[in-house]
């Protein structure tokens, strides 16, 4: 197939370029009605034509001498045309302008034919041989865009667009009006509200804390917290603090400077103020207003001395307690923000501080109240009053007679439980040293309650809750006779008694009044382990005593049932075991109540402001061992305020008195080593038909030590009292002739 290009005529069969014929000639070309507007198109000049160009007239100007005529410019030669198979065509002939096909061809005025290359001329100087570089790129003309026309829109569509936009704007304001006026109008009116008032709390009065018969421990009494406007006491300052620093506590002359000069409108400069020390503070500022008024009379009204003002006052109540010391430790304290620190006061805090209320006044832009504005109240809520079981006679004569004991053998502490046998409530809980929440406390160790926040091992004491656990299992009565050596050895480790004896027939009664190490082990290895166990919970060991006092300890008791024969004997005489002062306490009330636990009671009755009375619940008393057993061990403690027992001072003349001495290592915290020792005493009278419980513990007193003549006499005061102040008269029985040894 022949390959047409444009109007080119089909070439014949053997006359392509490379296949032996010669080229036929390019026919001329029918001119048009166009031709004399259109140029010939030229081919663009390559890199390689371009190069050889230049050198070729390079060496024509090096080989003329002088400048010659202009030569003619060589008509461009007709470019070569190529078909689709890649053979040379013969270009067109330009011969005339007859033939329609002729085209007017462009002269070359610059570009030589890249055909064959021209032989330089000889020269007698030496020419630069042409260098191949690469020709820089020809730079793109920059096209003129046709100004932009601004093109006029449709005016009916802005009309619309404008109408829309309008009437949206519109729907969101009739939207909002709706919504502010029949949606939820309140709330805006509340908001609006709260912008132009001020609330001003009304602190509610804390509930007291009395004993049983209504003697006041903990109350509070009026007071005020001094206030500042800032824009109004800053002239003033220096003089305002002048006056109020030597009638405050807890602040200086600076720090009040510094508020009354500070920003804003409302400053607290103190709090619980007494009233009679705001009297005398409004009292100078009047008589040195007095004085700047004097003053200011003979000089110019805009050059006087300003007066003092800017001070005011909110109700703040003070914690008060009127009886000083007594109870301090079980009470505690309340800290300046009105909330308990420690004690019941920080125990009870949510039935004590009641409800804060608030009134809501109009206030102007200054923060002024405006007056006959409108404003509501809301009340605040008394707290709730608290009546302890504690007797604030008998409380107090008991830390007077502990606080002489711990001076007179130089203890590091003492401690006073007197219990309620029936009821189980604690008519006394005495510690020394203690301290007075009038004042400021110097250690955070004063705060605590050492009668339940203090554990120790009891010694010898706890041999009343062996020795009634045996007798409940039927192992062991008053007829019980042992044979006790000197010493005892338990898996390879020796016990002795606390005194040197050899092998002495003692009867259980002896045991218990000798207070023998040796003898309640080898009564106590009838019973077996988990047994034994099984009692010490039930008489309240390992466990809260259901008092709810903060920071109370439960005591420590070796886990599980799985002991060793070692701690079995141990905790049978009171050592591998520890307790608190109010769990001893309990637990020989058991025996004192015929085997019937009570759970101690603290706190007796709520009293609301109205006046209404809620008894205070407690855990119900269980049974932990049979009355007769309670009855035999009781009789055995009474052979231990006769004259041949361990402790002959704990007596009271016209009552018979049941006790236990008691005397343990404690461990030193400072070394982890047992090297200091509590003695106790525990026992309740009258014997044959109790009515109170009282416990006294020593921690470690200096020289001779024994629960019998330091826990004796103590116990002996306190008890007496308790039996006079509550009229127990003596039952007139007689010390019971208990044989200790057979």
């Amino acid at each position: 197939m022949t390959d047409r290009r444009g109007s080119e005529p089909p070439r014949r069969r053997g006359t392509e370029p490379g296949r032996g014929g010669t080229p036929r000639k390019a026919q001329p070309r029918r001119p048009s009605i166009t031709d004399s507007n259109r140029s010939t198109p030229q081919r663009p000049e390559s890199t390689r034509d371009r190069v050889l160009r230049q050198a070729r007239e390079e060496q024509e100007r090096a080989a003329q001498p002088s400048p010659a005529p202009r030569r003619p410019v060589k008509k461009a030669q007709p470019k070569k045309r190529v078909s689709s198979n890649g053979a040379r065509q013969a270009p067109r002939r330009t011969t005339g302008d007859t033939d329609p096909r002729k085209r007017p061809v462009k002269k070359a005025t610059a570009k030589k034919a890249p055909a064959k290359k021209a032989p330089a001329k000889k020269s007698g100087a030496k020419k630069r041989p042409p260098q191949n570089r690469p020709a820089p790129r020809p730079k793109k003309r920059k096209v003129k865009r046709p100004p932009r026309t601004l093109k006029l829109g449709r005016p009916t569509l802005r009309l619309r667009v404008t109408f829309g936009v309008m009437a949206f704007v519109l729907s969101l304001f009739a939207g909002r009006l709706v919504l502010l006026q029949g949606v939820d109008p309140d709330s805006y009116a509340q908001a609006a509200s709260r912008e132009n008032t001020k609330p001003f709390p009304l602190y509610a009065s804390r509930g007291a804390i009395v004993d049983r018969n209504g003697v006041p421990f903990s109350v509070s009494e009026e007071a005020v917290a001094i206030t500042a406007d800032p824009t109004q006491t800053g002239p003033v300052a220096t003089q305002l603090a002048a006056i109020m620093a030597p009638k405050l506590s807890g602040t200086t002359y600076d720090k009040l400077v510094t508020a009354m000069t500070g920003k804003g409108r409302y400053v607290r400069l103190a709090r619980q103020v007494a009233p009679q020390t705001w009297n005398e503070i409004q009292a100078a500022m009047k008589q040195r207003n007095a004085d700047i008024n004097e003053q200011n009379k003979a000089k110019p009204q805009d050059q006087g001395a300003p007066l003092l003002a800017g001070l005011y006052t909110e109700d703040d109540p003070v914690r008060s307690h009127p009886n000083g010391t007594i109870a301090a430790n079980v009470v505690g304290v309340v800290g300046a923000d009105g909330k308990g620190l420690s004690g019941l006061e920080y125990g009870l805090n949510d039935k004590l501080s009641g409800q804060d209320g608030k009134a809501m006044y109009e206030v102007d832009t200054k923060g002024n109240k405006i007056p006959n504005a409108n404003h509501t109240v809301e009340e605040p809520k008394p707290g709730v009053g608290v009546q302890l079981t504690l007797d604030a006679d008998l409380q107090w004569f008991a830390e007077k007679r502990i606080e002489q004991t711990v001076k007179q053998y130089k203890a590091s502490a003492g401690t006073v439980v007197t219990m309620d046998v029936k009821s189980g409530e604690i008519l006394a809980m005495a510690n020394y040293p203690s301290f007075d929440p009038n004042k400021s406390v110097t250690s955070p160790n004063q705060l605590k309650n050492p009668a339940l926040e203090r554990t120790y091992e009891p010694g010898s004491v706890q041999k009343v809750v062996t020795m009634a656990a045996l007798a409940d299992a039927g192992l062991i009565d008053l007829n019980t006779k042992l044979r006790v050596p000197g010493s005892i050895e338990v898996q390879r480790r020796t016990i002795k008694d606390h005194w040197d004896h050899g092998t002495l027939n003692l009867t259980i009664a002896g045991v218990v009044a000798k207070s023998s190490n040796v003898g309640t082990i080898m009564a106590s290895q009838q019973m077996r382990i988990p047994q034994f166990v099984k009692y010490l919970h039930d008489f309240g060991f390992g466990a809260p005593t259901g008092l709810n006092y903060p920071g109370e300890s439960k005591g420590l008791m070796p886990p599980g049932d799985e002991w060793s024969e070692l701690t079995r004997s141990n905790v049978a005489f009171g050592q591998g075991l520890s307790a608190n002062a109010v769990q001893m306490t309990a637990a020989v009330n058991a025996v004192a109540n015929g085997g019937v636990y009570v759970p101690p009671k603290l706190v007796r009755n709520y009293v609301d402001a109205n006046g209404t009375t809620t008894p205070n619940q407690t855990a119900p008393p269980r049974r932990v061992v049979s009355e007769k057993a309670a009855k035999e061990v009781a009789t055995m403690m009474e052979a231990v305020t006769a004259k041949k027992g361990t402790a002959p001072q704990a007596a009271i003349d016209g009552y018979l008195v049941a006790g236990k001495t008691g005397t343990a290592q404690e461990v030193d915290s400072a070394c982890g080593c047992y090297r200091k020792w509590a003695t106790s005493f525990a026992g309740f009278a009258p014997a044959d038909n109790p009515r109170f419980v009282t416990y006294v513990v020593l921690h470690d007193p200096l020289g001779a030590r024994g629960g019998g003549f330091q826990g004796g006499p103590v116990f002996r005061d306190v008890m007496s009292y308790a039996l006079q102040k509550y009229v127990v008269p003596p039952t007139g029985a007689k010390q019971p002739d208990v044989p200790i040894t057979w």
